[in-house]
């Protein structure tokens, strides 16, 4: 019992004033623990203020977009920083000449007691280029599949035939051409259509000088071809004329089902005389007409005796 009591009056008495030593104790250990030199590394934004718009220079090199800045100071101070109180790093390269860049320490804002020991990387490199303009073809393409028993004809025309392309003269020198999204003919069936269509992002550093242009295609009938050779010519008007030479080669083209089905007996070439002399010779043009097709004939003129 005697340990007992000794133990409670060791944890009893004077309680207010082992409190408060306590507390002490502790706002001390606080005050000394936080004034400790302690060391945190921060990302920090990157921001390069470049030539104007309509300058003759462009920066061509890749930036990062944050370094990496070590700082010391009070454990209490670092631990209670955040992004905000120190900002971005900013650099001024608008005069366009700059081919190493070193960052200045200073110019990271810190706040009172902080100091910054590293930044990382130290510098950067530059590549600067001429700024350009040249005008470049548009390219252009269908997609999908007219209606059945038509095709595309030609292909698409664009307004503007041609864009201005605007970057780094390296980069300028090499793009062939701008491509614009494609011409969807699904479906479609004969007719000419006009549809304003997207041109894709230039690569690397190049800008366009329009965003979309008017592209217009045209759609027609699919046509067959055939040939039929020495077809006999038929002279209408004198019974017993004949002509130089007695034959012609006759092209056909139209439908595919009418070309496809016909046969050469149901061609007729032909040439039309009405003189009234006895005799004679005459230079008549040869003619063929088949429906819904269009007719070449060779030679399309022959010499007519009688």
């Amino acid at each position: 019992m005697a340990f007992s009591e000794t133990i409670r009056r060791a944890f009893t008495e004077n309680i207010n004033l082992k409190l408060l030593s306590i507390g002490f104790t502790l706002v001390l250990y606080s005050l000394v623990h936080g004034a400790q030199d302690a060391q945190r590394v921060v990302s920090v934004d990157l921001v390069l203020l470049l030539p104007p718009s309509d300058s003759s220079r462009v920066l061509v090199s890749q930036i990062p977009p944050q370094v990496r800045v070590t700082l010391r100071g009070p454990r209490t101070t670092l631990d209670e920083l955040h992004a905000d109180d120190i900002g971005n790093l900013q650099v001024d390269v608008r005069s366009g000449d700059d081919r190493h860049l070193l960052f200045d320490k200073a110019s990271v804002h810190v706040p009172t007691g902080v100091h910054v020991e590293q930044i990382d990387p130290p510098g950067i490199d530059l590549q600067w280029d001429d700024l350009v303009t040249r005008d470049v073809p548009v390219q252009l393409t269908v997609a999908g599949t007219p209606a059945a028993g038509f095709i595309v004809k030609g292909v698409p025309v664009s307004d503007p035939p041609q864009v201005r392309v605007r970057g780094p003269k390296g980069e300028v020198a090499v793009l062939q051409h701008a491509r614009a999204d494609a011409f969807d003919v699904t479906g479609l069936t004969e007719g000419t259509y006009t549809r304003a269509l997207a041109i894709d992002r230039p690569p690397g550093h190049l800008t366009f000088d329009v965003r979309s242009l008017s592209v217009t295609t045209q759609i027609t009938r699919e046509l067959a071809e055939k040939t039929f050779t020495k077809v006999p010519i038929v002279v209408v008007g004198i019974a017993k004329a004949k002509t130089m030479p007695p034959d012609v080669d006759i092209r056909i083209s139209g439908p595919p089902d009418i070309v496809h089905s016909l046969r050469p007996e149901q061609l007729l070439a032909r040439v039309e005389e009405s003189s009234t002399n006895a005799s004679g010779s005459e230079t008549r043009p040869v003619l063929v007409t088949v429906d819904k097709c269009e007719v070449h004939v060779t030679p399309d003129v022959v010499v007519v005796r009688w």
